[in-house]
């Protein structure tokens, strides 16, 4: 009887109210763990990250109030209190690696702080938050020199921590992990041995939030704005091969590899469940030259975003602390808007729990409609899935803007809609109405990696 209900209302539901792909009906869950968020626990972990001085990769790691060991315990800490007060849901692991490179000329051991809340239906599905621990200041060789690191990246780290305090909370279908990362500014270290350790786990890792400089609504301009946030995604897979890039180059699929349909589902998050705060998807991979540990995780096949405050200030990130010409320079607390934290960390957390409700996302989708008047998709059943929508819009819309619903068959033909002129898709959804992300028919938009594609007839 749900299903039908559910069936229902999708087919009453004005155009307007499909312009968006999450949750197919309203959700009070999401409600809660957003107005669970407390702007004041998030000044705190970031007061407490910037009291360690640095927190350089390389920097000290005996002393218990200095440097980026005495962070990292703290951080393992604070994880280990919300586990006690879930009655140990979490799991704490500490992967690590001895690494060198062009930033890091002596071997040094950089270590990620890890919890673990295992899904109670489809554990080896993995919704990831992650946020880098360490900092830096003008040279980034220079460990020594005090690196508050306030805005890039405790606030990312204050995030991941104010995700697993409420999602902890509650029980989902798939498995949310909690990551603090290392040695990002010496070269993405931290997210490359949470690739690996993710690969070596065996997770299917359906999404990564990757927050990284999320704590201040002013500009370089001076200009303040409250309302917008950033979510960056790759165009076109890393991982895509020669014969997938000359097939997707020929039918489409530029703009939708799983990542950049994850920031789709983001944007629909935050307009449908948080008030006056917007997404401006930006459809690159990172800021221009830029990078974070979300590349990492793109390069093991994941799908990964980035999300960033709507509009940096350089004079407050990758400074020594100091004082030109009357400009203040230093990533200092002092420079952050913990209301406006408190906005990007309720996106992450509403995020994550709708995915991690959600069925896992259709495999196998493909489409055919060449030399014909009508259009049909076709997709393996995802477990817990008690439907599917198939979704189009125009080549040249941003957003997904039409759907059908298709039952529980794993197949639906769309009369009269050429597949020539419009982008496809299908997404999976729940019984209780819970939506994944919509998938873009073959490798090109395909969350799990998959083979070359047969050749064109």
């Amino acid at each position: 009887m749900r299903l039908i209900a559910l069936a229902a209302l999708l087919a009453a539901l004005p155009a307007s109210a499909l312009a968006q792909t999450p949750a197919a009906v309203e959700q009070p869950l999401l409600h809660e763990v957003v107005g669970e968020v407390s702007p004041d626990r998030l000044l705190a972990d970031v007061t407490a990250l910037v009291g360690f001085g640095t927190r350089h990769t390389m920097s000290e790691t005996r002393s218990e109030t200095r440097g980026i060991g005495a962070a990292r315990r703290w951080t393992e800490r604070e994880f280990r209190r919300i586990s006690s007060e879930c009655g140990d849901c979490l799991e704490i692991a500490l992967p690590a690696d001895m690494v060198t490179g062009p930033r890091i000329p002596e071997p040094v051991e950089v270590v990620n702080v890890v919890a673990i809340q295992r899904g109670t239906g489809d554990p080896n599905r993995v919704i990831v938050i992650s946020g880098h621990i360490d900092s830096r200041v003008s040279d980034v060789m220079d460990f020594t020199s005090d690196a508050p690191g306030a805005n890039d990246d405790a606030s990312g780290v204050a995030a991941v921590l104010e995700a697993a305090r409420v999602l902890s909370k509650h029980r989902f279908d798939a498995t949310l992990v909690y990551a603090v990362l290392s040695g990002e500014e010496q070269g993405l270290f931290g997210g490359r041995i949470l690739a690996d350790y993710a690969k070596a786990q065996g997770w299917v890792v359906e999404a990564n939030l990757n927050n990284d400089i999320v704590g201040n609504s002013q500009g370089q301009s001076g200009v303040r704005d409250t309302t917008r946030v950033r979510v960056f995604s790759e165009g076109t897979k890393t991982v895509e091969t020669t014969a997938q890039a000359d097939r997707r180059r020929y039918n489409g699929g530029e703009v939708d590899s799983s990542s950049r349909n994850l920031a789709r589902y983001v944007d629909g998050i935050a307009d449908r469940y948080l008030t006056n705060f917007d997404v401006d998807m930006i459809y690159r991979t990172d800021r221009f030259g830029r990078g974070g540990d979300q590349v990492e995780m793109l390069r093991a096949g994941f799908p990964a975003v980035r999300i960033s405050e709507g509009a940096e200030n350089y004079d407050h990130q990758h400074q020594d602390l100091r004082t030109e010409n009357g400009v203040v320079y230093g990533d200092t607390i002092d420079e952050m808007d913990f209301e406006y934290l408190g906005q990007v960390a309720r996106l992450n957390i509403a995020t994550m729990a709708a995915l991690a409700n959600a069925p896992m996302v259709p495999s196998g989708v493909t489409i055919a409609g060449a030399v014909r008047p009508d259009t049909t998709l076709t997709w393996t059943a995802a477990p817990g899935a008690a439907g599917y929508r198939v979704w189009w819009r125009s080549t040249t819309a941003p957003q997904w803007t039409h759907s059908r619903w298709a039952g529980n068959a794993t197949s639906l033909v769309l009369a009269g809609i050429p597949i020539d002129d419009y982008f496809f898709g299908v997404s999976a959804v729940s019984e209780a109405g819970y939506e994944s992300p919509v998938v873009f028919p073959g490798p090109a938009g395909a969350f799990v990696s998959v083979g070359d594609p047969a050749p064109a007839n």
